[in-house]
């Protein structure tokens, strides 16, 4: 079963970046990162969050944009962006198996 809702420090682990990090994305980006709130206040972030922030770890840590650049991005056509954060995900999971394989050896 997928998860609806994922902590701050969920989507920080999926991104690989520190929590203060995602963060300040969610406040730079209030158009596009909508967080929920739990009874004691603290962000949910739905699937499609989670998806938005791989985009802008992709223009912003990857392409090297500005907030203001990757937020122009955002608005525009993502389909390259989305595209640029697939590859990026499958050359992870990539990584990940040979260090697994390395390990095994």
């Amino acid at each position: 079963m997928e998860k609806y809702l994922y902590t701050i420090g969920e989507v920080a682990e999926i991104l690989g970046e520190n929590t203060s990090l995602v963060r300040f994305w969610a406040n730079e980006f209030p158009k596009f990162i909508k967080p929920q709130r739990n009874a004691k206040g603290n962000r949910l972030f739905t699937k499609e969050d989670v998806e938005t922030f791989k985009h802008i770890h992709v223009l912003v840590k990857v392409e090297g944009l500005t907030l203001e650049g990757a937020a122009k991005r955002l608005k525009g056509d993502r389909k390259e962006v989305i595209n640029k954060a697939r590859v990026l995900e499958s050359l992870k999971a990539i990584r990940k198996q040979l260090a697994e394989i390395r390990e095994e050896l």
